[in-house]
């Protein structure tokens, strides 16, 4: 019985890339709130869309849709290449199908609503302290 609660406990070993993007959004997560964003979603997924938005939340009176990029190194292409235009489309979706779950800040109903999608990308390279960049607008809503 002990072998056997024993390997129920086991946590899988997830893939190397899944852990370091792991890192990277809860490195994200605490950088974006420095730069005074109020994160109020973390990994949403929309129940009819593939994909996930990696965090939500407000830069003021914007509501921000936020892809996050983590990189060990910078010998491919940059990271925010990777939100390419099959990307962008997912990510459209998903917050299409969060917008009308959520209801919005009343204060901020009353006016023209504003929303737009910013990328993070975070380097964590030879152990030296990431190195962040914040693309704010970095696609179009529509």
């Amino acid at each position: 019985m002990d072998q056997a609660a024993a390997l129920l406990q086991r946590v899988p070993e997830q893939p190397q890339h899944l852990r370091i993007g792991q890192r990277g959004e809860e490195l994200a997560y605490f950088y974006l709130r420095r730069m005074g964003y109020v994160i109020v979603a973390r990994n949403y997924r929309s129940r009819r869309r593939q994909g996930e938005i990696d965090l939500i939340g407000w830069d003021g009176d914007v509501l921000c849709f936020i892809e996050v990029k983590t990189r060990t190194t910078r010998d491919v292409k940059p990271a925010e290449a990777a939100v390419d235009v099959e990307k962008q489309r997912d990510l459209r979706a998903a917050a299409r199908q969060y917008l009308q779950q959520r209801p919005v800040r009343p204060h901020v109903a009353q006016r023209t609503q504003h929303f737009r999608f910013d990328i993070v990308t975070l380097y964590l390279l030879d152990g030296s302290n990431p190195e962040f960049t914040l693309f704010k607008n970095a696609f179009a809503v529509s």
